[in-house]
């Protein structure tokens, strides 16, 4: 089999629906399979799946242990050459994953492929490539100084801030909204971390591949619209709990000791003014109800 697509569901019917019918287009001719592991979904998702689309392998999981343990799961049932772990939250064009499967084939040192992704107004997601988030790097991202200077080399290489999104290149770390993977790269590097239970997991894959010798490219030309955080959005605390508590993980794994301390000193210090800031939205939402 060619082509294995893994998705990840968690409470997003609708969008679910939408991404599975989309694909039905994008893989006409292609030898593939889907697989949807729902992470024990409150809404209305298994039963859709169920009875809209049979063809669609369906894993129902009794808990929801993540998003990396669940993906794990799909693929250890797959057989594609090549994987796609794609976000329920996606539409993908038409002619989006012949154009990815096509660019795969003839680039061998390509691990991973990524897509130039839109959010649901049509703007570009920066996400779409990015470079690997050393202190220096994170620190001009999170300081604002990346949008102060987005095509700079030095103070937006978060983004790749110096090639343009109608450009393909090779990026550091892809996202795992939509990420092509070569199976015989995930022989080598293993397979998603499940010490992530949600973000992170991507940019340490994207990482693994780039350390056992392949390279990651963002391809101009694949082309998806992704509806950010359709999922997380259910749970905002959790989702910044896991978001920061990712941003350690990945500290621990792949940054010196010197670095370490400082990071996780750092990401206390953005977690704290992040809370702060919506403490104070809140209670000024608050003070102006009255």
């Amino acid at each position: 089999m060619e082509l294995s697509v893994i998705i990840v569901s968690y409470n997003v019917c609708n969008f679910l629906r939408q991404a599975l019918q989309s694909l039905i287009a994008a893989t006409d001719g292609i030898d593939h399979e889907v697989i949807v592991i729902d992470n024990n979904s409150r809404d209305s998702s298994v039963s859709m799946v169920m009875e809209e689309f049979p063809h669609v392998r369906l894993i129902v999981s009794a808990e929801n242990g993540g998003f990396s343990a669940a993906c794990n799961a799909g693929i250890k049932v797959s057989s594609g050459e090549y994987i796609l772990v794609l976000n329920p939250d996606t539409v993908v064009e038409p002619d989006a994953i012949t154009r990815a499967l096509h660019f795969m084939k003839n680039h061998p040192e390509a691990g991973a492929a990524g897509a130039h992704m839109t959010d649901g107004n049509g703007r570009f997601l920066p996400e779409s490539k990015r470079g690997f988030p050393s202190p220096l790097t994170s620190l001009f991202r999170f300081t604002g100084m990346g949008r102060l200077f987005p095509e700079s080399a030095f103070f937006n290489a978060y983004y790749v801030g110096e090639r343009p999104e109608n450009e393909t290149c090779r990026a550091d770390i892809l996202t795992g909204a939509f990420m092509l993977i070569r199976r015989g790269t995930l022989d080598k590097t293993g397979l998603f971390d499940t010490d992530y239970f949600m973000y992170g997991e991507d940019i340490d894959l994207s990482w693994r591949i780039r350390k056992a010798g392949y390279f990651n490219y963002y391809l101009h030309d694949v082309r998806i619209t992704h509806y950010k955080g359709s999922s997380s959005s259910q749970d905002r605390t959790a989702s910044a709990k896991h978001f920061y508590d990712a941003m350690n993980i990945f500290a621990e794994k792949h940054l010196s000791r010197v670095w370490r301390l400082p990071v996780r000193l750092a990401v206390a210090l953005v977690r704290t003014l992040s809370f702060n800031r919506k403490w104070q939205a809140r209670a000024g939402k608050s003070g102006t109800s009255r």
